[in-house]
């Protein structure tokens, strides 16, 4: 494209054939020359040996015109040509300027349209001729071709040749632009063209930097929106032209493909594209976001997307990470959120763009799907679902042994887990660092039969490494029912007593007397008090497991049996470590 300044260096205009620039009215009636028909010819003979198929518009009185033409006699010498002289005529036809016979003969023609014209002696140079070149009472025949038509009265002509169906703004003065360009000349003659040149036509509308007709032709315009705009001369480059490749006087068509359009003011704007109901938290600066996006320029054209790495984009919002138009983007959204962003180039990546796929001062529009958020002082968040409708009187605590079933997902609704699939509820004791800290959390304070849903932050979950199945810095969703609860054991602990020991409490233990206590026997005596109710074994494990590991500890030279001076309660453990310590 062409800057609409002055050019460094113009194509000087050869003056015009004086024959036909000559005013000259015929003198008297001319006898002219025998018509086809035999007789003189009464008016100028058109033939039409070249019509296009599209002609927007006619010659008409006043008009001025551009053509090329050959002139010969009857004979079919050539007394005159346009071309040997590499140069156009340009005037202003039905004024007086042309002869009579070629003012007629140009009238109704169409650009590109080829015409072949006999001009009798009384519409030419009549009986006086013009010395040296056309004698008198000559019958003048032109080829004639059309190249361009335009009026003083004329304006930008625009023609939208497609428009979006989606225009999120159109062109004012003062706007930033990037747009493609085809340039021809009336006639279809290419000058210019922006797609040989690697990259767009960047500049400012109605800031003098255009020519004023493209200044005109581009207002109102949509990103990827295609124009035909045709520009009279005196809005182009004038009398003067433009260098070699634009003549003076030439009417210019420009085919535009708006690429983008933004201004220096403009601030990031927003469209909601969905909005899930119950949206009671909203992203801030300084939390942590997981969401997909598919990345575009103006015209559609994708430079990026998360969809197709399977994978999302994770970081922190307000905090520089990300371009400042996606930082102030991105805050305000809810989990599950589809939005639309447009970032101007200021706020993104500028004037120099980044990589090959963003070009300088290009507007980006990012459609993006939340998937979460959360921020590093999140606690875990519990919602009631139901709870059963008799008293209440024990809620789950630490250390207690629990049965439930849950099922996991992630926010958007992937499901990742739930026991269902085993048939079976999950077992746990809480505090026991068995299951993820936040489900330990939201599984206390829980009657048997409640129902809750946990909203848990991956740094109370599987934190930014994720695990089997669970992406990295995911919140997850657990809905949970608690199905039952045992009271656990003080840490430390794999037997309690629900009354004090007997006193005799080894005597008691050797069941045949003879001094020493086999796993049989311990076994035996243990499996009594825990069926009696005099005590009870810690809750979620194998009790034989459990069995076997009380006697180990009991064993202290781990020789297969246990002695008076062996066993020893842990409480009474306990106590003598106390003294050793002091």
């Amino acid at each position: 494209m062409f800057p609409a300044g002055p050019p460094s260096h113009s194509l000087l205009r050869l003056p015009l054939l004086q024959l036909l620039l000559l005013v000259v009215q015929a003198v008297g009636r001319g006898l002219g020359r025998a018509s086809p028909a035999g007789g003189p010819l009464e008016d100028v003979v058109i033939e039409r040996y070249h019509i296009p198929r599209a002609c927007p518009r006619e010659v008409q009185m006043g008009d001025f015109v551009r053509y090329h033409y050959n002139g010969t006699f009857e004979d079919g010498k050539k007394f005159d040509s346009s071309y040997d002289r590499n140069t156009l005529v340009a005037i202003v036809v039905g004024v007086g300027r042309l002869i009579t016979g070629m003012d007629r003969g140009l009238m109704g023609m169409c650009v590109n349209e080829r015409r072949r014209l006999i001009v009798p002696p009384h519409l030419g140079y009549g009986s006086i001729g013009l010395a040296g070149l056309i004698p008198p009472d000559a019958t003048l025949y032109f080829d004639v071709v059309l190249l361009d038509v335009w009026n003083k009265e004329d304006t930008v002509q625009v023609s939208t040749l497609l428009r979006p169906p989606h225009c999120p703004r159109m062109v004012q003065d003062g706007d930033f632009v990037r747009y493609h360009y085809n340039g021809t000349l009336l006639d279809g003659t290419s000058f210019d063209t922006s797609y040989s040149k690697g990259g767009t036509y960047d500049t400012y509308v109605g800031s003098g930097w255009l020519i004023k007709g493209m200044d005109q032709g581009l207002l109102g315009m949509c990103p990827g929106e295609r124009r035909k705009i045709i520009i009279p001369p005196f809005l182009a480059y004038g009398e003067k032209g433009y260098g070699t490749v634009i003549p003076p006087h030439a009417s210019l068509v420009f085919h535009i493909l708006l690429i983008d359009v933004h201004n220096p003011k403009d601030t990031v704007q927003l469209e909601t594209l969905e909005l899930p109901a119950g949206c009671v938290r909203r992203a801030v600066a300084g939390d942590f976001m997981r969401y997909h996006y598919n990345g575009s320029l103006m015209d559609g054209t994708l430079f990026d997307s998360s969809y197709s790495r399977n994978h999302t984009y994770n970081t922190y919002i307000g905090q520089g990470y990300i371009i400042p138009g996606m930082d102030q983007g991105l805050q305000g959204a809810c989990i599950g959120e589809r939005r639309r962003i447009t970032i101007p180039p200021h706020l993104a990546y500028g004037e120099n763009g980044t990589g090959d796929k963003i070009p300088g001062s290009a507007v980006l529009i990012f459609n993006v799907h939340v998937i979460d958020f959360h921020n590093p002082a999140d606690v875990v968040e519990i919602r009631t679902l139901s709870r059963p409708s008799e008293t209440c009187n024990e809620t789950t605590k630490l250390g207690d042994f629990v049965r439930y079933h849950y099922n996991c997902s992630l926010l958007d609704g992937t499901q990742l887990f739930t026991s269902h699939d085993y048939g079976a509820p999950q077992e746990a004791t809480l505090g026991a660092n068995k299951v993820i800290e936040g489900l330990d959390t939201g599984l206390q304070g829980m009657c048997v039969g409640e129902r809750r849903q946990l909203i848990v932050p991956p740094h109370l979950a599987h934190g930014e490494s994720g695990a089997r199945g669970v992406p990295g810095s995911a919140v997850l969703l657990f809905e949970v029912e608690l199905v039952s609860r045992e009271d656990g054991l003080p840490t430390g602990y794999l037997f309690v007593w629900h009354e004090d020991p007997p006193a005799n409490l080894f005597e008691d233990m050797d069941l045949n007397k003879d001094g020493e206590v086999p796993p049989e026997e311990f076994s035996t005596f243990i499996k009594a008090q825990v069926s009696e109710g005099k005590g009870r074994l810690m809750p979620g494990q194998d009790p034989e497991k459990t069995i076997g590991d009380m006697f180990q500890n009991q064993d202290r030279n781990q020789d297969g049996k246990i002695t008076v001076e062996e066993l020893k309660l842990k409480s009474d453990e306990d106590q003598e470590r106390v003294h050793e310590e002091l």
